[in-house]
């Protein structure tokens, strides 16, 4: 999706990206997850085991919300960096950040630093895809998918905060005329001239 906003020409800030910047070793997001759940998410070469982060927290809200008081104050300071950046660089463009977690679970407002967005786009799967597709694309056992799943703001949350809907149940190419749209809405915001 965001490639497809990044070929009509906007810029995306990807927070899946700084996150995984942030967790590089050494960095400090890196070394509070470790001092948090010790060396059994080191990975043999010295960097972050993903996976294993992700069997500790997905299965445990406690641990998610650990995990998630670590990352999320981090990525959102970086995001914040990168917008002011962009829009300094490129004044009127169409600034796309991409925060897969922004609608938080249990009916949590957005963070603050996100409510002067000028519009949000949400894609939207049914969950019997989401799952189909977490199981197929990253490996994950149903299980699991459908815990990664349950961990997030329903779907309904998420539909309730959009201003434009991108229905990503079908396939790629099925997707382009809604992302066309989508580049077009968001190009409205971004003129100068919009109220």
């Amino acid at each position: 999706m965001g490639a497809g906003l990044v070929e009509r020409g906007a810029i995306l800030i990807d927070a899946d990206q700084i996150v995984r910047h942030l967790q590089q070793p050494g960095r400090p997001v890196f070394d509070a997850i470790v001092k948090r759940w010790g060396p059994v998410v080191v990975a043999a070469d010295g960097t972050l085991d993903r996976a294993a982060v992700s069997a500790l927290v997905f299965k445990d809200s406690g641990e998610l919300d650990a995990l998630n008081a670590i990352v999320h104050p981090a990525v959102g300071a970086e995001m914040v960096e990168r917008r002011a950046a962009a829009a300094e660089q490129s004044p009127g463009a169409v600034v796309v950040l991409d925060i897969p977690l922004l609608v938080r679970p249990g009916g949590q407002p957005i963070a603050e630093r996100y409510r002067d967005l000028s519009g949000i786009v949400v894609v939207d799967a049914d969950p019997e895809i989401a799952v189909q597709r977490l199981v197929a694309r990253r490996g994950l056992s149903e299980e699991d998918a459908r815990a990664r799943i349950a961990s997030q703001a329903d779907r309904e949350s998420r539909l309730e905060v959009a201003d434009f809907v991108i229905s990503n149940d079908g396939t790629l190419e099925e997707l382009e005329p809604q992302i066309d749209a989508c580049y077009r809405w968001a190009a409205s915001l971004a003129r100068p001239d919009h109220d």
